[in-house]
């Protein structure tokens, strides 16, 4: 099944905590989707380190750190999936 919407949007709903991605809600996605969002998780990683928060702002800082956590625990599932399955990313 292809990806439905935007992969950039799928990213960054991750990102916020409204989608999660797990081993059997990969099934779905053939290896070109997988690979698409691997790299849309990247992008928008990228783009969340870019931003620049006041060292004085801890609810923005700890906002900013568990929105990375969420991106790099997707793309690790991802990853992983990928190795189990032997789909070459």
């Amino acid at each position: 099944m292809a990806i439905s919407g935007s992969p950039k949007k799928l990213a960054q709903d991750i990102a916020g905590g409204f989608t999660s991605l797990s081993q059997s809600g990969l099934k779905q996605y053939t290896p070109a989707d997988l690979k698409t969002i691997l790299t849309h998780l990247a992008i928008v990683t990228r783009d969340l380190r870019a931003e620049q928060i006041p060292l004085e702002d801890v609810p923005a800082i700890k906002a900013k750190n568990m929105k990375l956590s969420r991106l790099n625990q997707a793309a690790m599932v991802i990853r992983a999936y990928c190795k189990k399955r032997r789909i070459p990313i």
